[in-house]
């Protein structure tokens, strides 16, 4: 005797229903990643490093060579604006710094640091 589609629909989602429920009561204590470490504060977590390869004061904007970034960018050179062009005050071209960026506006730096 064959089932109307429908019971085969029902069927099939009481299944996915108690097999989602089975999931979610599965033992998962033991897929830790350890404590995490504790960052200084939120903007150090996420500062990356660069050197510095052009500074234009006047358009308020940096050329960075820098490695790939905690928002997940990879290793590039390129240019970025600044909110205030006092900030650009004491890089040097060839400089080492860390830099963090605008959380909502990544092509913007917030921070720069001397590297260590």
């Amino acid at each position: 005797m064959a089932l109307p589609n429908q019971s085969i629909l029902i069927i099939a989602l009481v299944g996915a229903g108690f097999f989602a429920g089975a999931q979610a009561q599965m033992d998962h204590s033991a897929h830790t990643m350890g404590p995490a470490k504790p960052a200084s504060t939120a903007a150090e977590a996420a500062m990356g490093d660069a050197v510095v390869k052009k500074i234009d004061k006047a358009g308020k904007k940096v050329t960075l060579a820098h490695g790939a970034l905690p928002n997940g960018m990879p290793a590039m050179t390129m240019a970025y604006g600044v909110k205030d062009a006092a900030l650009l005050d004491g890089l040097k071209e060839g400089q080492k710094v860390r830099f963090s960026t605008d959380p909502k506006d990544s092509m913007t730096v917030l921070r720069f640091e001397p590297a260590k």
